[in-house]
């Protein structure tokens, strides 16, 4: 089962390698990870998105909380949440397709950040599920390149991720 697991950690050096180094030294996956400074510059929250039975991410969040760095653990996945990905599609843009990116990118609620004459780039934010979506809606043989972020969530309501 998916999981996405949001932590709160000290901003320090080394602490990112570390928390990834938890997960290949136990043969976990990260199928995406985030990670920013938070509201205070001391803190950062970091989002990793991985896969595994409950009793794998019972044992991912022990081995997390006993890093020194990582100050609290959060499993988003039990209980409300809000999650969002940004991905950015380089497209080809000439002639008819031109009017038909923009359309499907008005559909999907994205952007068209860069125009060229022969080149759109579009920003898309949402689910992965609707960022999905949007690249089997479109004709892949336009695709020049994708970037996508990875999840990052937040508990809804009172769930809050503090000190």
């Amino acid at each position: 089962m998916r999981h996405i697991i949001s932590l709160l950690m000290e901003n320090e050096a080394g602490a990112l390698s570390r928390v990834a180094g938890l997960f290949s030294a136990r043969g976990y996956n990260i199928e995406s990870l985030t990670v920013a400074p938070t509201e205070d510059p001391t803190m950062s929250r970091m989002t990793i998105v991985t896969s595994g039975s409950d009793e794998i991410i019972e044992q991912i969040n022990k081995q997390l909380n006993k890093l020194i760095e990582v100050v609290s653990v959060m499993d988003l996945s039990e209980g409300d949440h809000i999650e969002r990905e940004l991905m950015l599609v380089k497209m080809q843009a000439v002639g008819a397709m031109r009017e038909e990116l923009a359309r499907m990118t008005d559909i999907f609620r994205g952007r068209i950040i860069d125009v060229t004459d022969k080149v759109y780039i579009i920003e898309l934010t949402g689910s992965g599920a609707k960022l999905d979506s949007f690249l089997q809606a479109i004709d892949r043989s336009l695709i020049l390149e994708t970037v996508r972020t990875g999840a990052s969530g937040i508990g809804r309501g009172d769930r809050v991720l503090k000190l």
